[in-house]
């Protein structure tokens, strides 16, 4: 089933979600963590980006942002490029280090804010990485300690945060830690994990109750009630009347670049110029349009198969160029 493409909306708050890949370790010590964090701030300090929370776990990380200027898709793939060629020059490593690409849901603020940045500062506790609110509270690797001001992270928005508790800082750290800390025994929250109106309802239970012109609005890639995926979707529609990225675009886009005809792109000629540009074509339609393998493999007349190994190869290379 191909994936939808992603909904990239400058001004409209995203939670970030990306894993290694076989779920293995992105961070093995202090210092991969740290020049991880020193990536994400460059970016965000160069104003693409506003940071509200943040964690990295062992495997995985997750992050609250909003992106401002530039797309999350040009953002993610900075980070993410850039800190694995890194990651794999330190450690001697080749290969891929994230699985597939990384996860994102459009968030509606009211009422998903703050249960928000609560649940992404928590994952170190339902980890059973940490045990206790005072662990959290010193822990370098979530941006809890920084909005209390325990350490120093220029680049995420404490004041946005602390704003909804109280006009007054020390009164507000103190009413935000007290809610952090009512939310120790919540566990996993499913409708905190993903989109989708089950998830946005509250549950199946309040899913199934909500009239049935509300059901059909539901959308995965969005965390929010009806009204908001409705709200949302025009406003992507608008920005891209034809749809965010199709397949044809794309197709079109690749080859004015590379002054290459549609014709020899979609042919099974092995010159490495048209092969590159194919490549890139498949890796594009697949990230950025949800192209299935299947369809991508009938437009270029390829296996499935084939069509995985382009698109690996595809992301190798421009891993290479990009750093």
């Amino acid at each position: 089933m191909p994936r939808a493409a992603r909904l990239d909306i400058p001004g409209v708050l995203q939670h970030i979600m990306a894993r290694g890949i076989e779920k293995r370790e992105i961070y093995r010590d202090r210092n991969d963590r740290q020049e991880f964090l020193e990536r994400l701030s460059e970016i965000i300090i160069e104003g693409q980006a506003k940071l509200y929370a943040w964690a990295l776990m062992p495997n995985h990380f997750h992050l609250l942002l909003r992106p401002q200027v530039a797309s999350m898709v040009e953002i993610m793939r900075r980070l993410m490029t850039g800190y694995s060629v890194w990651h794999n020059k330190r450690h001697k490593r080749s290969g891929h280090l994230f699985q597939n690409r990384y996860k994102s849901i459009v968030v509606e603020e009211e009422p998903y804010f703050l249960e928000l940045v609560r649940y992404i500062h928590l994952n170190p506790v339902r980890g059973n990485l940490l045990m206790d609110l005072g662990q959290l509270d010193l822990n370098p690797y979530t941006g809890h300690s920084v909005i209390l001001g325990k350490r120093n992270y220029a680049c995420q928005d404490v004041d946005s945060v602390l704003r909804w508790f109280d006009n007054q800082v020390g009164k507000a750290r103190r009413k935000y830690r007290a809610f952090v800390k009512a939310g120790f025994q919540q566990g996993v929250r499913e409708e905190l994990r993903g989109g989708g109106l089950i998830r946005s309802s509250g549950g199946r239970e309040k899913y199934a109750a909500c009239p049935k012109e509300e059901r059909e609005k539901g959308d995965e890639r969005i965390l929010g009630d009806g009204s908001f995926v409705e709200c949302t979707l025009k406003k992507c529609e608008k920005r891209h009347p034809r749809k965010t990225s199709s397949v044809e675009r794309i197709l079109a886009e690749v080859c004015r670049s590379s002054r290459i005809s549609k014709v020899l792109v979609l042919s099974g000629s092995r010159v490495r110029s048209v092969s590159t540009a194919r490549r890139l074509f498949l890796l594009r339609a697949y990230e950025e349009a949800g192209a299935s393998y299947a369809r991508l493999g009938r437009i270029c007349g390829l296996a499935h198969t084939s069509v995985k190994q382009a698109i690996e190869k595809a992301r190798t290379e421009t891993e290479l160029a990009d750093n």
